[in-house]
């Protein structure tokens, strides 16, 4: 693994990102249309319920959790499936594959430098207005560096996701409708819409062995110290969990791509 190309890929990525920056403000400005909705509905649930308190969680604690799930989404959104998709349709797949680092590697690397850029942009001055208006209502210590290396699981495993979905296109060509499917179950399972803790008992006792909540509520509940991340045997148990998805992720998907690579066909060749 020569490092040079890997920060050359983060590098090109940030000045593509930076250089199409219009596109982060439309993203900025839609999310903030989404979180008022979001605001008022939820509001609506907790005056409803007669309650201060839901399943646990505080209006309060609610908004914050699905506020930053909001930040957290754009600073992990890829678009491997929509790429892949054109790339085999025009042909410039070839062109990557012939590429002299591993097309995995490569597309993954490719992506760092636009989540460099939507970490700062977004994430961040999220997580300080957050702060801001709620008085600190976030601890801050050592939970934010393992939110920090959560993040990282989290990302890693939502690639995996992306390319256990991907390689699909060698197939069909197209995947629109398959990864409208993928994006709607990961949102959900993961807790990025719905808290995992407002989900019936049964259903959350499965959800949450499921890869997809270590992508959104693993790291949320570190950084928020909540389902027991408080302790150190219950942020082992997180950890754990996302390690161990990591692991099967990367073998399946790289077990797929393997296979369905050997059946690749483009226009024209």
């Amino acid at each position: 693994m020569n490092p040079k190309r890997l920060i050359a890929l983060t590098r090109g990525g940030i000045m593509e990102s930076l250089y199409f920056r219009l596109g982060i403000f439309v993203t900025l400005f839609a999310n903030l249309i989404y979180l008022v909705l979001v605001y008022y509905l939820w509001k609506a649930i907790y005056a409803s319920s007669g309650s201060d308190v839901v399943n646990g969680m505080s209006f309060s604690d609610t908004m914050i959790y699905l506020i930053l799930a909001t930040a957290i989404f754009n600073f992990l959104e890829m678009f491997v499936v929509w790429d892949m998709s054109r790339s085999i349709q025009s042909g410039k797949i070839i062109l990557d594959l012939l590429k002299p680092m591993r097309y995995r590697k490569y597309t993954f690397w490719s992506y760092t430098g636009n989540h460099v850029v939507q970490f700062f942009l977004t994430f961040v001055p999220t997580f300080i207005v957050v702060m801001i208006v709620t008085h600190g209502a976030i601890r801050m210590g050592l939970n934010l560096l393992w939110f920090i290396i959560a993040m990282i699981f989290a990302l890693i495993i939502n690639y995996n996701i992306e390319m256990l979905v991907a390689p699909i296109c060698l197939f069909t060509e197209s995947t629109w409708g398959i990864n409208i499917v993928k994006e709607t179950i990961v949102l959900l399972l993961s807790g990025a819409t719905i808290p995992l803790a407002f989900f019936p008992e049964k259903a959350r006792m499965v959800v949450q062995y499921l890869p997809f909540r270590a992508v959104y509520d693993i790291p949320l509940s570190i950084l928020l110290e909540k389902s027991g991340s408080d302790t150190w045997l219950g942020l082992l148990k997180l950890f754990g969990l996302q390690l161990g998805w990591l692991v099967v992720l990367t073998v399946a998907g790289n077990l797929f791509w393997n296979h369905a690579v050997k059946k690749i066909t483009v226009n024209g060749g």
